[in-house]
């Protein structure tokens, strides 16, 4: 069983930054994906970046704010929110899919509140 743990979440304001760090069992120097959704409330989850066999990808909603990287050292992903607004708000969940084929992994969630 792959464990996926988040941290970093909290409350920021309006303009600030905040980096949620993801870190998992296995090793990540090989994996397939790493990515972060989030999910607002009563909307769904949706994706906001991910690293593809190494090439990071952002929904149009974050692109030249969010920022996601990865040291294999670690076995952490990151994702560095700058520039962040109230739309921002959401419970931040880090996936993970080692291989094409294998399972998907989910952690619990950590929550962003983007707030004046």
């Amino acid at each position: 069983q792959v464990q996926v743990v988040e941290s970093g979440g909290g409350l920021v304001q309006p303009g600030g930054s905040l980096r949620l760090s993801c870190t998992t069992s296995i090793s990540i120097f090989n994996i397939y994906t790493m990515a972060w959704y989030r999910q607002a409330p009563g909307k769904q989850r949706e994706l906001v970046a991910d690293i593809t066999r190494g090439s990071p990808n952002y929904a149009d909603s974050v692109k030249g704010r969010f920022t996601i990287s990865r040291d294999n050292a670690k076995n952490t992903v990151y994702l560095q929110m700058n520039s962040l607004k109230p739309e921002d708000t959401a419970v931040y969940y880090c996936y993970a899919k080692p291989t094409l084929i294998s399972m998907d992994y989910w952690g619990k969630g950590t929550l962003v509140t983007v707030s004046s």
